[in-house]
Formats: structure tokens, C-alpha cells, sequence
């Protein structure tokens, strides 16, 4: 029985063709590339260079954004059986989504000085939980609890200069709600969103333009413009009001329509 095993195993590798085998590690060296580019905003942060740092954490998301995709592309649980590509995803982004901006909260001036270092441990704890729940990612494909979007947090704190004492109640809130099973879109996963493809892409579309938007404002600053605020909060308020109908709401499998 074992050697019959060892054959199958054996014979479902070779069946594997050689580019797809190196588009597979490839892929796994684009996800890894985060954690590289999250040690470059350390730096930045190091360097007090707040805006190359937010840059650098923006270039985080994108690859986090896209690996995914590539990698179900190709199929690489099949093409690189060697390589745990959950657990590479989810150690990069635990870094780039967690450990970088806590230290940008630690070294700026956005949270008040007493209780800067009990904020971020704070933080961390509920992102560590975040991450290790068994249904972190649910089966329908949403996040469960707030997905330490920690980056965009600090990104917009750091745009809308409020009160460190605000932007503390602003943040530990976030941090609560990780641990509440509300259920949050996962952009790149729209499967159980609706039934209707035209809505997903619109989805995906909206997504974009946040990017876009974010992007913008990030390369205005210390200037602003009116529009480009509008669509970047109002894809955030948009999120976060689907994530909640869905939450009340699941489309089951019996609801998907067949295309």
C-alpha cells in the first residue's frame, strides 16, 4: 500500500510540466518579496522617511493583493507540493500588516506618548488572534473579525492629522473588533458576495479605484484633494456596510446561480 502510494505521488508530480513548476516558485518568491519590502519600510520608519514608508507598505498590499490570484492561476498546491503557500502568505502578512505599522505607531507621533507602547502590544495580541483562528478566512471567503488592515489604519491616520487620543479609540476599537465574528469582504475572493457576476467585477472595479484614489492622495500629501477623499472613504464606508449585510445576510451555496 505504501509503494502504491509513493507511485501515485510520483506520478502526479511528473505530471506536473517544468513551467509550471517554475511559474509555482516564482510566485512563492513574489509572496516572500513582501516581507522584503515590509524590512524596507522599517527602515524608512527608522529614517523618519513617513511618506516612503507608507509608499512601501502600499507596495506590501499590492503584492498581497495580486499573489493570490497568480497562484490559484496555476495551481501551485499542485506545482510546488513542497511549499506551504498559506503559511508564506500569512507570516508575510502578519510583518507587512501588523508588525510594521505598530513600530510606524511607535516611532510618530500619532498615538498619545504614555500610552503609545500599551496601544500597540494591544494591537499585536488581536492580530495575533486574528491570524491563528481556524475560520480566519471562512469557508465562504471572508475574513472573520477585523482583518488588520493596520497599514491603511495608519495611512489614514496619518492623513487626517487627528488627536493622538483619537486616533488611540479609533484604533483600539479595531482591535476589538477582532474579535467579533462579523465577516469582512476579502477583495480578491467575491465567490459568496452575490450571485450576480456583474456586481462582483463591479466590486472589483470599485476596489481599484480606492487603490487609485489612496494612491492619489498619498502622492498629494501634505496637500489634498476633495474628490479622491470622497472615493477613498466612501469605498471604506461601502466595505464596511456590505461586510455587515453579508455578516446578517450569507449567501449560501443554494443561492449561487450557475453562469
Amino acid at each position: 500500500m505504501m509503494g502504491g502510494s509513493s507511485l501515485i505521488n510520483d506520478n502526479s508530480i511528473k505530471k506536473v510540466s517544468f513551467f509550471q513548476r517554475l511559474a509555482g516558485w516564482l510566485i512563492h518568491a513574489f509572496t516572500a518579496s513582501g516581507a522584503c519590502v515590509g524590512l524596507l519600510a522599517l527602515l524608512a520608519i527608522y529614517d523618519h522617511n513617513f511618506l516612503l514608508a507608507l509608499w512601501l507598505m502600499g507596495a506590501a498590499i499590492m503584492i498581497d493583493a495580486v499573489d493570490g490570484m497568480f497562484a490559484r492561476m496555476i495551481r501551485i498546491k499542485d506545482a510546488v507540493p513542497e511549499v506551504d503557500g498559506a503559511l508564506l502568505d500569512n507570516i508575510v502578512d502578519f510583518f507587512t500588516y501588523t508588525l510594521v505599522p505598530c513600530f510606524f505607531l511607535l516611532v510618530t507621533n500619532l498615538l498619545p506618548e504614555y500610552w503609545r507602547i500599551l496601544c500597540v502590544m494591544v494591537i499585536t495580541f488581536s492580530s495575533a488572534y486574528q491570524f491563528t483562528q481556524v475560520d480566519a478566512k471562512t469557508m465562504d471567503h471572508f475574513f472573520k473579525g477585523f482583518p488588520s488592515y493596520w497599514n491603511i489604519a495608519v495611512f489614514y491616520l496619518f492623513f487626517w492629522q487627528m488627536t493622538p487620543m483619537t486616533n488611540m479609540i479609533i484604533l483600539l476599537s479595531c482591535a476589538l473588533l477582532s474579535f467579533v465574528p462579523i465577516k469582512y469582504v476579502y477583495p480578491s475572493r467575491l465567490d459568496y458576495l452575490t450571485d450576480n457576476r456583474y456586481l462582483r467585477l463591479s466590486m472589483v472595479v470599485i476596489t481599484i479605484l480606492w487603490g487609485a484614489a489612496t494612491t492619489g492622495l498619498l502622492w498629494l500629501y501634505p496637500k489634498s484633494n476633495h474628490f479622491l477623499v470622497a472615493i477613498s472613504v466612501g469605498y471604506c464606508l461601502l466595505y464596511i456596510g456590505i461586510s455587515l449585510y453579508r455578516t446578517w445576510v450569507p449567501l449560501t451555496s443554494l443561492d449561487l446561480a450557475p453562469e
